[in-house]
């Protein structure tokens, strides 16, 4: 397999619905199965061909480097974007993706498109794909600002998050045609710079009004992911799939 793009992994947050295991450890480094969530997502970009990895932290962030180290044991790259030590706590999604691109850009030579991924799901079977990564690449400038992959809706998200439509164009759910499906956001993506465009370094920013203007100019698309996948939000959520 080629080369494939650098990924970020976000693992800034406070994850209070976690408490009290996030007291002491943050969310990503919680075990499912034996090892840390966050380990699951290592293991799959290294078999997947990604070399280059950015980890954004804020809560308990002197705790990821000792775990991780610098990614050599998988065969990867890791550099660390420190919120709380750089700007004093988690800059949110949009915040903590505009403070690592200088990062992303080293690691990729350029200013490039890149992964993006939330550090406490669990989608053992997820595939990192080179081949949907160098299309979206390589894609004009004026192409889609980020490619979604979209999960049928959880219990805990019935009404999930966005529309999709056959084509694979993205839409906010009131707007979209009549009868579109909807799907929940897996929280996995391919994202280029200029989708936090607007964000300056060291702001705190969501992600959805990025969202949001993408889906506006037409350019957010989608796709679905239908393995396993789980949002370890709970307790309840982590020792059910320790049980497994």
């Amino acid at each position: 397999m080629s080369a494939n793009l650098p990924a970020l992994i976000l693992a800034a947050g406070r994850g209070e619905r976690m408490r009290p295991l996030t007291d002491t450890c943050p969310k990503p480094l919680l075990k499912v199965q034996g090892k840390p969530l966050i380990v699951w997502h290592l293991e799959a970009l290294a078999r997947d061909g990604v070399r280059d990895v950015v980890i954004n932290t804020a809560h308990l962030e002197e705790q990821f480097e000792p775990a991780l180290g610098d990614g050599s044991q998988w065969g990867l790259r890791i550099r660390y974007s420190h919120e709380r030590a750089d700007h004093g706590g988690a800059l949110e999604t949009a915040g903590g993706i505009a403070k690592a691109l200088p990062l992303l850009a080293e690691a990729a030579g350029g200013d490039r498109a890149f992964w993006v991924l939330a550090g406490d799901v669990f989608v053992p079977g997820f595939r990192f794909d080179a081949v949907a990564a160098k299309a979206f690449a390589d894609a004009p400038e004026n192409g889609d600002l980020a490619q979604l992959w979209l999960v049928p809706n959880p219990a805990h998200v019935p009404q999930g998050d966005f529309a999709l439509e056959a084509t694979g164009r993205v839409h906010h759910k009131a707007s979209a045609p009549e009868g579109t499906p909807t799907f929940t956001y897996s929280t996995i993506g391919l994202y280029r710079p200029a989708m936090v465009d607007g964000v300056t370094l060291g702001e705190k920013a969501a992600l959805r009004p990025c969202f949001d203007r993408a889906i506006d100019s037409g350019r957010l698309s989608g796709r679905v992911h239908r393995g396993e996948w789980t949002d370890v939000g709970t307790p309840e959520r982590l020792a059910a799939l320790n049980q497994a």
